[in-house]
């Protein structure tokens, strides 16, 4: 007979009960940042500090110059440095910029930026102490402070660790950063560096880029434009999306005496004529009373209110587009397609009254479409505030949106078959990716479908070309077939009538030509109809 196991007190089991450093948690997480599998992590690591170095320099108004270099240390052991022109980092703040994580000058900010939350640079210092035991070597100038210093962090405490810290001669502007990391690899694929680098530049057309591979080659993705993005300033969230909970929150941290007030300071497009309309609809709450003392019953009725009153769109302020005609000259530097059409969709908003905008680009022919060997298929271009999503394409809303699109009905028969790219970029104060690893866009119903519209837009203005082009082929084999028998029947009308066969022909290639010539002018019209809607 087995002897009972002896059972264990509440006291005796929590005696395990510990508090660990968020650092902690994501150095036994790692995947959760985006460090799951070789390739992938090489791109995260790469991805991140080419976002920090975009942001820094746009919001210095500096034109970004970057330059990538990757060399292979030993078997799945890289050495990876990044550097920029942009406004470096003070020697004060860069141990919590690079090598601390869940600090930052993004998060608390309701303005667009790439990276919003806090982990990045400091994830990547953390990869490269669990895969190398080896910190980061970093080299900056501010234009007044110049120097170099070696960064490593200190996992339980989430601490970073500043050694080495020596000034050097400000003979350059900007940030470099260098480590090794292991468990990485470098691969030329449809996830790897230099996809990553060359989409960056497709959806950034004002950065110059260099990325020089482990083999020495030189990619070089010279900018398109010269002229700066539009700066996203800050905003207040709209009040359509907004949660009973959301309101609750600003609400108990607001300064303002009343909840009219409260509501114009804390919300857009809330003026006093809006908030007599909320009185008017919400009649059971007290609009006089301080914020703080609001109860969920009463956010619930404000928020139902919200729902019907008739709201100006949000600001277009905080957020930065990559733009129609900068799309339309990325695209046709980097694809050299036959055809583009651009789309840029009116600011909506989804849930917490957060706005968004949706810009989609479509490319045909020429390098657009995705090549395997001889064959090419459609390719779907993920961005999420203009930086490429390489990986969890399968759960993205920008993949469940165009995947959606019957695309017969744009004259693409198959769309797996076909030389065609679908660029779609979400532009946002926050978005809403499905995991940490900022990959994938969330499902949100109203961003899936404004993604579903904008491509839709787009693709009417394909059709009409496709069609064209069909036509012209129809007729060019027309033209081609009857040529072809114009000598033929020349001589034969000779025989029958003895008139000279020279003169028949000619006169017949006159006569088809002149059929034709009008024909291939009106479609030549066409063509120049849509390239200036494209370019409008």
């Amino acid at each position: 007979m087995m002897a009972e196991e002896k059972t264990k007190s509440a006291d005796e089991i929590f005696k395990e009960f510990k508090e660990h450093s968020i650092t902690e948690f994501f150095r036994k997480n790692s995947q959760m940042l985006g460090y799951a599998g070789k390739v992938r992590s090489l791109t995260t690591i790469v991805h991140e500090y080419i976002t920090n170095s975009l942001d820094a320099c746009e919001e210095a108004g500096i034109l970004p110059e970057i330059e990538v270099r990757i060399k292979e240390l030993a078997e799945n052991r890289y050495g990876i440095y990044v550097g920029d022109n942009g406004p470096g980092i003070p020697s004060k703040h860069v141990g919590k910029a690079l090598a601390s994580v869940l600090t930052g000058t993004k998060f608390h900010r309701y303005m667009q930026q790439r990276g919003q939350q806090g982990i990045g640079a400091g994830g990547c210092t953390i990869f490269a102490l669990i895969t190398t035991g080896k910190g980061i070597h970093v080299r900056s100038s501010t234009g007044k402070e110049a120097y170099t210093c070696d960064l490593s962090v200190d996992i339980k405490g989430n601490k970073p660790l500043v050694t080495n810290l020596q000034s050097i001669k400000p003979d350059f502007r900007g940030l470099r950063v260098e480590g090794e990391f292991g468990d990485v690899k470098y691969e030329k694929s449809d996830h790897g560096v230099y996809e990553y680098v060359r989409r960056t530049a497709l959806s950034n057309p004002h950065t110059s880029i260099k990325l020089i591979e482990p083999d020495g080659n030189e990619a070089i993705f010279p900018r398109s434009v010269k002229t700066m993005p539009r700066k996203p300033k800050q905003i207040l969230p709209h009040p359509l999306g907004i949660s009973a909970s959301d309101l609750l929150d600003f609400a108990h941290t607001s300064q303002s005496r009343k909840v009219t007030s409260f509501l114009v300071d804390s919300f857009s497009r809330v003026t006093h004529d809006k908030v007599r309309e909320l009185v008017g609809i919400a009649k059971d709450v007290d609009f006089e009373k301080e914020p703080k003392h609001l109860t969920w019953e009463d956010a619930n009725k404000i928020v139902s209110a919200f729902k019907q009153v008739k709201w100006i769109g949000p600001e277009l302020d905080a957020m930065s587009t990559i733009g129609e005609s900068q799309v339309d000259v990325a695209m046709r530097n980097i694809l050299d397609p036959r055809f583009t059409s651009v789309v840029e969709r009116k600011p909506q908003v989804f849930k917490g009254g957060i706005p968004f905008v949706v810009e989609v680009g479509i490319a045909y022919g020429g390098k657009a479409g995705k090549a395997s060997g001889e064959l090419v298929s459609g390719n779907i271009l993920r961005f999420a505030n203009k930086v490429p999503l390489l990986f969890d394409t399968g759960s993205c809303a920008i993949t469940e949106a165009v995947q959606g699109i019957d695309w017969k009905r744009y004259s693409i028969a198959r769309f797996d078959e076909e030389p065609v790219s679908v660029l779609v970029n979400v532009s946002s104060v926050y978005i809403p990716y499905s995991g940490v690893g900022k990959q994938a866009i969330a499902q949100e119903d109203e961003i899936v479908e404004e993604i579903r519209l904008a491509v839709q837009d787009a693709g009417r203005k394909l059709q009409r070309f496709l069609s064209g082009e069909r036509h012209r082929s129809v007729q060019e084999s027309g033209y081609k077939t009857i040529m072809r028998y114009v000598s033929q029947l020349s001589g034969d009308l000779e025989e029958i009538t003895g008139r000279k066969k020279e003169q028949t022909e000619k006169e017949l290639k006159e006569l088809i030509e002149k059929r034709y010539r009008g024909l291939f002018k009106q479609e030549e019209g066409d063509e120049q109809e849509t390239a200036a809607q494209n370019t409008s």
